[in-house]
């Protein structure tokens, strides 16, 4: 509710800036005369707002920073925010770095921050707010965030009131992967509520053969990541976005009975019964090794993040109608709020220039997501491909999208709550920590999930 007030005061607050902006335009420093006004009539001054608001920025040149580093983002990043700077006269550079977490540091504390930079937790963004390394949005900017992402996406870039953040991109996490004919050929159809889906689940079990989902844990030292996003799905499904918020804040406790109902929720539905692992036992399996099984009709389901597309077997099929082809549906809710669990990337800045507020106010819009879509795209030779680009950015043009991505779009553009994953949000020793490590014993049934959830509250820092 605070970060709500903020924003609809920001809104007029840009308004009358932009306002004051058109006058100025009009009336340079000191030289403005009362015979220079009489001159200048107000309509005349109003027609002119617009092409001033445009901007000219003399060639200056605005850098950027992120951790996408591959060829298609890197190239897209570039394509499309060069396109915007012919428009106002500006040079932008973007530059990936592997090593950005490191780097950004490094940077500011040697006083050479970039300009702009994308952040891919917002815990982090939020220690740069704090710090003072960071500005807040201008009033256009956050009017312009207002007017193109719901809420749920604005507050992961606004620290204590104060909007920081302009969300860049979006991963959804809330899909449960298929293939629709082996659905068909069995007899199922795709669940609506969460209470079809695990009468589903049981069906499917009952049936034999197949078993109804795939599920693997193992990522080396982040081994137990992949339960996490199923116990946050659990909480936001089971609790909502109060609950799942406060949880992520540890106003309640990991060891809450409603987080331990969550925990619980898990693994109860991950039986000997219920799933296929391809590794042995889910601990032992690879998170992305379940797209070949899938494909192979040795389970019929897997909930994993929208990035998995790319981890199915080479030559897999997507949302074609095909009897092979993969698609997805969203995994579904309980209290019909149709939550979403997202993770992403948000850019801030590191000053107040004119020029660099022009390109954050740009990155804010709808135009910004379709036209890195195409770009992205069209570097990986166009048609129905899968970009491994999303945006939640409201008004895009959708035909930019393939149609497993529209897909994509349509879950979160139908969702009533979106909370960004949980465990990037908390204190690394227990988001990247015990949460991971005991909820692999959890897991592994060495303890219970009592046990496990006062574990990782004992490990949450002073």
């Amino acid at each position: 509710m605070k970060k709500r007030s903020v924003k609809l005061i920001a809104v007029p607050v840009a308004l009358t800036l932009v306002a004051a902006a058109c006058g100025s335009d009009d009336e340079p420093a000191e030289e403005s005369t009362e015979d220079t006004e009489a001159e200048a009539p107000a309509e005349d001054t109003e027609d002119e707002a617009p092409a001033d608001a445009a901007g000219d920025f003399g060639g200056a040149t605005v850098t950027i920073t992120g951790p996408e580093r591959d060829d298609p983002s890197i190239a897209s990043l570039n394509d499309t925010l060069q396109a915007f700077g012919e428009t106002v006269n500006l040079n932008i550079e973007y530059t990936g770095d592997a090593d950005w977490e490191a780097n950004i540091n490094t940077q500011v504390e040697g006083g050479n921050p970039p300009d702009i930079s994308f952040f891919p937790q917002p815990g982090k963004l939020a220690d740069f707010a704090r710090d003072g390394f960071i500005v807040p949005v201008s009033a256009e900017v956050d009017a312009t965030i207002d007017a193109n992402w719901a809420e749920g996406f604005q507050i992961y870039g606004n620290v204590d009131g104060t909007q920081y953040g302009v969300p860049a991109k979006t991963d959804l996490k809330s899909l449960v992967w298929y293939q629709p004919a082996a659905f068909e050929e069995a007899g199922y159809t795709v669940p609506e509520t969460f209470d079809e889906f695990t009468a589903l689940v049981d069906e499917m079990a009952a049936a034999g053969g197949a078993k109804p989902l795939c599920v693997g844990i193992e990522s080396g030292q982040a081994t137990g990541w992949t339960y996490t996003d199923w116990v946050e799905e659990m909480v936001l499904r089971l609790h909502g976005g109060d609950v799942y918020d406060q949880w992520v804040a540890n106003e309640i406790p990991f060891d809450d009975p409603q987080i331990v109902e969550a925990m619980d929720a898990v693994v109860s539905l991950w039986t000997e019964d219920n799933v296929f692992a391809a590794g042995g036992s889910i601990a032992a399996t690879n998170f992305a090794d379940n797209g070949q099984p899938l494909v192979d009709g040795q389970c019929f389901m897997h909930r994993q993040a929208n990035f998995f597309a790319g981890l199915f077997p080479e030559g897999t099929v997507f949302a074609d109608g095909s009897p092979e082809a993969v698609d997805v549906f969203y995994f579904p809710d309980i209290n019909g709020d149709r939550p979403v669990l997202t993770a992403g990337i948000y850019a801030a800045a590191f000053n107040d220039e004119a020029a660099t507020m022009a390109v954050m106010n740009y990155i804010a819009t709808s135009d910004y997501a379709a036209a890195r879509q195409a770009n992205q795209k069209e570097f990986l030779g166009g048609g129905d491909v899968l970009s491994g680009y999303l945006s939640a950015a409201n008004g895009q043009d959708p035909s930019v999208y393939g149609p497993l991505e529209q897909g994509f779009l349509e879950i979160l553009n139908n969702s009533d709550l979106a909370r960004f994953d949980g465990s990037d949000l908390m204190p690394a020793d227990v988001g990247a920590g015990t949460f991971w490590s005991e909820g692999t014993s959890l897991v592994n049934g060495d303890i219970d999930a009592a046990t496990a959830a006062a574990n990782i509250q004992a490990s949450w820092p002073s």
